[in-house]
């Protein structure tokens, strides 16, 4: 008896693209991650943008993976320093507890990408510091990764730089 696996019809909609003010709701240590480099250590960080989704009511969600990294090339130190708006002090570069991000807002600029099968991904181009005349954004409707139980997750696939075969 065949055993057929097939793609899953998708009813996720992507962020469209545009400049929003969006408030950091998750930072999800992913581990060590095989990349074409080697293993590196990997973290997802996660923003709700003031955008309603209309399929289902809620806000979009922007996210984007980075190495864990504070060296001067890193995107990750790139993108916290284009954030607070100031390059961070010797001690920060030290160790930089990424959970102190959840609740803070921003502006992000989302572009979109797509595949070469024809999907459409929301990539985050840009991070600056929210507008302070903005009234402060919350997080709605959003369980923490850390916090998820078998019921409500939302099965994410890890992050890989390789196709698995």
């Amino acid at each position: 008896m065949p055993i057929y696996a097939r793609e899953p019809d998708s009813k996720f909609s992507p962020c469209p693209e545009g400049l929003y003010q969006a408030v950091c709701v998750d930072v999800v240590d992913l581990g060590n991650v095989t990349t074409q480099w080697g293993d590196k250590p990997k973290c997802r960080i996660v923003w709700q943008v003031d955008e309603i989704d209309p399929a289902t009511g809620r806000r979009y969600d922007v996210r984007s993976w980075y190495t864990l990294s504070l060296s001067e090339k890193a995107t990750l130190r790139k993108h916290l320093e284009a954030w607070r708006g100031r390059k961070f002090t010797t001690l920060e570069l030290r160790g930089f507890d990424l959970e102190h991000l959840i609740g803070a807002n921003c502006q992000i600029q989302v572009i979109h990408k797509i595949s070469d099968e024809g999907k459409t991904f929301a990539n985050l181009q840009a991070i600056v510091p929210a507008n302070p005349k903005a009234p402060k954004l919350q997080p709605e409707h959003y369980v923490r990764d850390k916090d998820r139980t078998p019921a409500d997750d939302r099965p994410t696939p890890p992050y890989t730089d390789e196709a698995p075969f």
